[in-house]
């Protein structure tokens, strides 16, 4: 015989309850009608008659809408234990597979508790997010994904897997910003760090703020975020103090254990370095499931090893991030050139003012390149005036093909530099070589300086253009060749038609930590290339992604043929023999940070460095 849900025999009983009110209320409007059409002698017997069934109306009444509250409620938890039972057999099986493919040695009722508690995913549209990414030209589904609430969450996970028979893949997540499946982890676990509630990252000390997480110290000028904090969040939280960091990227919906696992740069790396080098401590989960806090002085090997790390050697769970006063306004100043070599004379002469007082240097130095005219209007903002806009062809190109090449710098200042932001911005112009009436000027709030590019994402998004397929390009170019790229790249094979921004600006090598595993070129001043392309479905074959990626290929074959020593940043390649040739001097040192701290190769196994999960504990560098 089958058994009877106990909650749906509750609901009968409500709803016949529920009736039965209805019927006393059509009860006494009936005797109200009644009474209507009496003689007043009658009336009163009918008026007294009326008034109880009106007493046990309202009693009724009251009655009638608690039940129909209490019929909702119990029917919202049915469905919730239906969905509940659905997601235990998925998980189930998920167990079952981790059981049988991984040799999974954790108690399944441990991982049954993080399902209960809302940390372990394994729902379909939670799946489906981790297998993708910004770049959408691959997709890897994991086993289940992780909504971690605190770094000892992600440790317990790295744990059960790095005591796996053979080996489960973990990947952190952050805004999934990646372009080749870097954050991907097939068959494995997905951390998905941002978004979320978590605890605390510390205890508040004197002169320190804690709201949500987050810690600013005043004093110390720092803030500890949480690894799958994005940028913007870090910014919002930092100016209620005054107080910003150093070092940004161009795009803030990106999480601070991603760009640091990176590098993070923008217009102000000349300056300060990349964000990198603007980290005071980290904690990181290793791949053996080690908690530790490390810094220069503390841990300092792991400190290194996973700044610019890749993922490979442990998942930031905690960032100390240093800050300074934040301006208040910023001046935004486009000016553009026919000439490369005057171009890159002055943005490199703009760099080299890094350790001049503020009142002689700009705060930020891009540029990019204009191949195609529809770029300089539309790209990242609506800096150019609709009514006036930049028209190529009206500027001297002296035989370049149509190519142009823009300057952008900025000036930061606030109510104590206003009176001398003119002069300042005027004494610098007067020492470049620009087209002189191609001077462009806007003035704008700090935070939306920052924030600038999120405004063309939401346009882009309006339109359908945001998510689709990113064939970008980063590239580190050595200074001594950057002529001889601009004339087989920029004059060459990108022709004149690009379907994205081209990045081009200069840093100096001398703000990079060179114990951080990032490779950079090996001269003091390297150029950050940026192809940041989308593959477009507008019957314009240069804007389809075989194209795009072909092109890409192309400029690879290039600089290998030209001998242009260039370094990938974000970087891609699918041999282990290609990465050994990206590290080059650094790739003993990495390998053996990776044996160190992630013996099994769990750990970002998207990046396509090491061949997965190891079924050994120790490898000889032979077996590579």
């Amino acid at each position: 015989m089958v058994q009877q849900n106990p909650h749906s025999s509750i609901v009968l009983v409500l709803r016949s309850l529920y009736v039965h009110v209805r019927c006393v209320q059509n009860k006494a409007k009936s005797q109200l009608t009644f009474a209507r059409s009496q003689t007043p002698k009658s009336q009163h017997r009918c008026l007294k008659i009326l008034l109880h069934s009106f007493l046990q109306f309202l009693e009724d009444r009251t009655a009638g809408v608690f039940i129909k509250k209490k019929i909702k409620i119990i029917e919202e938890q049915e469905e919730k234990e239906r969905k509940m039972a659905t997601k235990l057999v998925l998980i189930t099986f998920a167990i079952c597979r981790l059981l049988i493919t991984v040799g999974l040695t954790m108690d399944p009722a441990e991982l049954l508790r993080l399902v209960v508690d809302g940390q372990l995913s394994v729902d379909p549209s939670d799946v489906e997010t981790a297998s993708k990414d910004f770049g959408l030209m691959s997709r890897a589904e994991p086993l289940a994904v992780m909504h971690p609430a605190s770094a000892e969450d992600v440790a317990r996970l790295v744990r059960a897997a790095y005591s796996t028979a053979n080996g489960l893949s973990v990947s952190a997540r952050g805004h999934g910003h990646s372009i080749n499946g870097q954050a991907q982890a097939r068959n494995g676990v997905v951390v998905q760090m941002s978004g979320g509630k978590r605890v605390g990252s510390g205890k508040p000390a004197a002169g320190r703020s804690e709201t949500v997480g987050r810690v600013v110290s005043e004093k110390g000028l720092y803030m500890d975020a949480w690894g799958g904090e994005l940028w913007i969040e870090v910014l919002r939280a930092t100016l209620e103090y005054g107080l910003a960091p150093k070092s940004w990227t161009d795009y803030l919906y990106l999480s601070v254990g991603g760009t640091l696992s990176n590098a993070g740069i923008s217009g102000q790396a000349f300056n300060h370095g990349p964000q990198i080098s603007n980290v005071l401590e980290l904690d990181v989960v290793t791949g053996k499931g080690e908690l530790l806090t490390c810094s220069e002085e503390r841990n300092s090997e792991l400190f290194h090893a996973v700044l610019g790390g890749l993922g490979q050697f442990g998942i930031i769970t905690r960032a100390r991030i240093a800050l300074e006063p934040a301006p208040k306004r910023v001046r935004w100043i486009r000016v553009l050139y026919s000439k490369f070599s005057a171009f890159t004379k002055d943005q490199e002469y703009l760099i080299s003012l890094h350790g001049q007082p503020s009142s002689q240097k700009f705060d930020y130095v891009e540029g990019f390149v204009i191949v195609d005219e529809g770029l300089i209007n539309n790209w990242r903002s609506s800096f150019f005036s609709p009514s006036n806009p930049v028209k190529i062809s009206s500027i001297d190109s002296n035989g370049n093909g149509g190519v142009l090449y823009c300057l952008e710098i900025t000036k930061n200042y606030d109510d104590s530099t206003a009176d001398t932001i003119d002069q300042e911005i005027e004494a610098l112009l007067e020492k470049l070589d620009f087209v002189p009436t191609s001077v462009f000027t806007t003035d704008l709030p700090y935070v939306d300086f920052l924030d600038r590019v999120h405004k063309a994402e939401l346009k882009l998004r309006s339109k359908g253009l945001w998510d689709v397929p990113h064939p970008w390009l980063n590239l580190f170019v050595p200074k001594s060749r950057i002529a001889d790229f601009d004339e087989g790249v920029f004059k060459g094979i990108l022709g004149n038609k690009t379907s994205g921004p081209v990045l081009i600006y200069p840093m100096n090598k001398d703000k990079w930590d060179q114990q951080s595993s990032v490779v950079t070129p090996d001269e003091d001043v390297f150029y950050l290339v940026a192809l940041l392309r989308s593959a477009l479905d507008s019957g314009d074959e240069t804007h389809t992604l075989e194209y795009l990626t072909d092109q890409n290929r192309r400029i690879f074959k290039f600089c290998e043929e030209a001998g242009i020593k260039i370094k990938q940043y974000l970087p891609h390649y699918t041999t282990q023999q290609d990465w050994m040739d990206h590290f080059g001097d650094k790739w003993p040192q990495f390998y053996q940070r990776k044996m160190e701290f992630d013996p099994r190769w769990i750990l970002a196994t998207g990046q396509r460095i090491f061949a997965g999960p190891s079924s050994v504990s120790i490898a000889g560098h032979d077996q590579l």
